[in-house]
């Protein structure tokens, strides 16, 4: 009780606030997203997403090292695919010698310690930007949880850690499972993205890898609404990832991240896993934006919004101001 009790002398200064201070960031906590495109020494900036590229393997090689020298101990890897390669099977997406799969060699043979999740949805090999195979005007679900598992053995073939299930496809965790198992693989980890929201934060990725749903000449969902969250609902996200779990889920993923934090806190009451938070590209973006035009500083609201994800709940957190952060942090 006042005037015994005086909550301020406990934020008298720096020192004392960072010996109460509840929640810490370290380079640890985060994993970076890296797109990755075909080519030799070939490095593109994303227009929509300043500072982020899409690299060559070579480049994106040279760039995990750094990461890794910088206390970054996770990747999660997207790849740009050639219209040639797209169908709506997703075929090239389990072709041992794709782009993904030779990603994934590259990098563990380079840095073998840096942990490697590669995205698991079949939207960047598809003609119609879906994540998953079109059958009859809409998504097939069991058809494409078929194609999931080819996907991710190949991963896992090819020297993953995790495999990072992103389609929204029900019972893909426990068929992913069965099928890494059966294969071998009882050592490789998912990370299902559990909480993954129909959002509009996501446009500057789709950019990225031209993954949007497309006008075609068959019948297709005109967006992902039937397979992605609905933005209005909580309690199902608690579902999902709890179905997760059950089915062998060894991280569960909410995703976007800062305007989802109550579900980050309400995910990570009801789980018994790390829960990861995707800070996505449209908020990546926003800050870029308004710190661009004088409106924000930069580097201390990045920083605020990756300590409030920590504080949410989230064990990992998947974000491209990774880098940029971790020379922060470790400046200090």
């Amino acid at each position: 009780m006042f005037p015994l009790q005086r909550n301020r002398r406990l934020r008298v200064n720096e020192s004392i606030r960072s010996l109460v201070r509840e929640t810490t960031l370290s380079p640890s906590d985060f994993m970076f997203p890296m797109f990755i495109a075909e080519g030799e020494n070939y490095k593109v900036e994303i227009p929509s997403m300043p500072g982020i590229f899409r690299r060559s393997i070579d480049l994106t090689v040279e760039e995990v090292k750094e990461l890794f020298t910088l206390g970054i101990r996770a990747v999660n890897i997207y790849v740009k695919v050639d219209e040639s390669l797209k169908d709506n099977t997703g075929k090239e997406a389990w072709n041992p010698n794709g782009l993904m799969q030779r990603a994934i060699k590259a990098i563990k043979t380079a840095c073998p310690e840096m942990i490697v999740m590669p995205d698991v949805a079949l939207d960047p090999y598809s003609i119609y930007g879906h994540d998953g195979i079109i059958e009859n005007g809409d998504i097939a679900n069991d058809a494409t949880n078929e194609a999931l598992v080819k996907m991710a053995v190949s991963h896992a073939q090819a020297g993953a850690d995790f495999v990072a299930p992103s389609d929204m496809m029900d019972g893909r965790v426990l068929r992913l499972r069965q099928g890494l198992d059966a294969a071998g693989f009882p050592n490789v980890g998912i990370m299902s993205y559990s909480a993954k929201y129909a959002s509009a934060f996501y446009g500057p990725f789709r950019d990225a890898l031209d993954s949007a749903p497309r006008e075609a000449d068959v019948v297709v969902p005109k967006d992902k609404k039937t397979y992605q969250m609905d933005y209005a609902n909580r309690i199902e996200a608690i579902k999902e990832a709890l179905m997760d779990v059950e089915e062998g889920a060894d991280m569960v993923m909410v995703k976007p991240g800062i305007a989802y934090l109550d579900i980050v806190r309400e995910v990570k009451n009801a789980v018994n896993v790390p829960v990861t938070v995707f800070h996505v590209s449209g908020e990546y973006a926003m800050i870029k934006a308004a710190s661009e035009r004088g409106w924000l500083d930069h580097d201390k609201i990045m920083m605020e919004q990756l300590m409030c994800i920590k504080r949410a709940g989230a064990s990992l957190i998947s974000t491209y101001f990774a880098k940029e952060a971790a020379i922060l942090l470790n400046k200090k």
